[in-house]
């Protein structure tokens, strides 16, 4: 094991294993820290994937250190803490509690936070992080559900995450290059600053700041910071050839589930439900009032699922406009609106897995981590990408195989779920 890398949900580790296998490193996505033993032996990048984003801070410290201790023990030579491009936390945490925890474990004497994804329009200048052309705190993340991000200055939201003192690197010492990054964080060190917020507005800039960080201990920010990262392992002359990442070779029925109620999500919904396609919509309310609502779901799957074998699968969402999630919030609070639709969709999950359903594309952060949990899945092979940040995997731990495309709520293009099925066959 090269990289050892620690995401703070489902998605997000599989668009970080995605970026990791393109690289050309054999990389294994595994779901939990207890699960690193479920590594296979060639793996030489290795994406714990958690459920710490939102939970309370201190757990999400101890289930990171946990991560940290395994992949030491399986021989990390350096470590990567992945969170969303969009910086999803609150001022409580959870990014700059756990980094500061894991700067401390390791000695690291500073650590570089970068978020960027310029292929799904992230980027940071001048500390700020952009969604497209609008700032984050202008986007439509600033109506997120659990996250609300309401300030896109990211040196000002790290400071209030962090126990350290957060610097900047900006795009004018990027531009001059890999050793004017590497002085810019000495510098920023023996300043006495723990974090430094990186600028990066394109890929280039992502290959040239992985270039700098060949001998760093400690890593943060989204999947766009590993792109230089097996340069420098292959430089070092510790990687070998590249693999491409197979396609699932993995029959039977397909559902499409969705948790998310990001706006790209409820565009994906939308197109879905307008092509003509088979949606059922999952109604927290309806879920907190009794058990028949989601029987009543996994019925209509079942029955649709027969009636059209062959078409495109059924889709289970619970994504709704932003008023209709304030108004599920506001008569069921926040955690058990969502905690009444991740059940929901893990017991529709194995119900239909007993069923003989084999393949599942998942939208959402939070509803991927209760399927795969459901579905007992301990380890996943990467394969090839559907759209930026998600690809299709293979359960690598299960005597019958189940393909999953696990994606991020913000992720993919209007038609994400046919492309996802076309590209399946």
């Amino acid at each position: 094991m090269l990289l050892g890398a620690i995401a703070d949900d489902m998605t997000g580790a599989t668009d970080l294993a995605l970026m990791l296998a393109k690289s050309g490193m054999k990389t294994v996505q595994v779901i939990g820290p207890e699960a690193v033993d479920a590594v296979q032996p060639d793996a030489e990048a290795v994406v714990v994937a958690m459920k710490s984003r939102t939970i309370a801070p201190d757990d999400a410290v101890a289930m990171s250190l946990q991560a940290l201790a395994g992949l030491q023990a399986g021989g990390a030579v350096q470590i990567l803490f992945k969170y969303c491009s969009t910086f999803d936390s609150t001022d409580r945490g959870n990014i700059g509690p756990v980094a500061d925890a894991l700067l401390d474990a390791l000695a690291a004497p500073i650590a570089v936070a970068c978020p960027a994804f310029p292929a799904a329009g992230r980027t940071i200048y001048q500390g700020h992080l952009f969604v497209g052309d609008r700032l984050l705190s202008e986007s439509g993340m600033r109506n997120h559900p659990l996250t609300p991000m309401t300030d896109a200055d990211l040196v000002r939201v790290l400071d209030r995450q962090s126990r350290y003192e957060v610097g900047l690197v900006d795009h004018a010492t990027v531009a001059a290059g890999v050793q004017a990054v590497r002085d810019r964080l000495r510098g920023l060190a023996e300043a006495g600053k723990r974090l430094a917020i990186v600028d990066a507005v394109s890929n280039d800039d992502l290959e040239l700041i992985g270039g700098a960080l060949g001998d760093a201990a400690l890593i943060t920010g989204g999947s766009g910071i590993a792109m230089g990262l097996a340069r420098n392992f292959r430089e070092q002359g510790r990687l070998g050839p590249a693999t491409p990442p197979a396609m699932p070779d993995v029959p039977g029925p397909a559902i499409i589930l969705s948790g998310s109620c990001s706006e790209a999500t409820n565009q994906q919904v939308g197109r879905y439900r307008a092509a003509g396609h088979p949606a059922f919509h999952l109604d927290p309310i309806a879920l907190a009032r009794d058990g028949q609502h989601l029987s009543d779901c996994i019925d209509w799957v079942l029955e649709h699922s027969a009636r059209a074998p062959g078409g495109m699968p059924c889709l289970v969402h619970a994504t709704d406009s932003p008023d209709q999630v304030d108004a599920a919030q506001r008569l069921l609070g926040r955690d058990q609106a969502g905690e009444l639709v991740e059940q929901a969709m893990a017991g529709i999950a194995t119900t239909l897995a007993a069923r003989g359903f084999r393949r599942f594309v998942v939208a959402g952060g939070e509803t991927s981590g209760a399927v795969v949990q459901a579905l007992n899945v301990r380890a996943l092979r990467i394969g090839p990408e559907i759209a930026p940040g998600v690809p299709w995997t293979e359960t690598a731990d299960q005597g019958v195989p189940r393909a999953l495309a696990l994606k991020s709520g913000n992720f993919g293009g209007p038609e994400f779920f046919s492309d996802a099925m076309a590209m399946l066959g």
